[in-house]
C-alpha cells in the first residue's frame, strides 16, 4: 500500500525530515544508511546503501 504524497520543507541547513511511515514503506528505519543522488529535473532519489552498491557493482550505474 502506498501512502499519499507528503509535502516536506527543506530547512535552512538543507535537512529534510521524512515521516516514519514513509521510511517504513521503503523498508528503512532511523539509522539506515542511504545513498542520495539527483535523478534529474527536481528529483532526488534515496536508496538503501547496499542496494545502490549492488547496482553499481552489477550494472555500473545507479537505477
Amino acid at each position: 500500500m502506498l501512502r499519499e504524497p507528503v509535502q516536506l520543507t527543506i530547512g535552512e541547513d538543507g535537512a529534510v525530515v521524512l515521516p516514519l511511515g514513509v521510511l517504513a514503506e521503503a523498508g528503512l528505519s532511523p539509522g539506515s544508511s542511504v545513498v542520495a543522488y539527483s535523478n534529474g529535473d527536481g528529483r532526488i532519489v534515496l536508496r538503501r546503501e547496499e542496494d545502490a552498491t549492488q547496482d553499481l557493482i552489477e550494472f555500473g550505474r545507479l537505477d
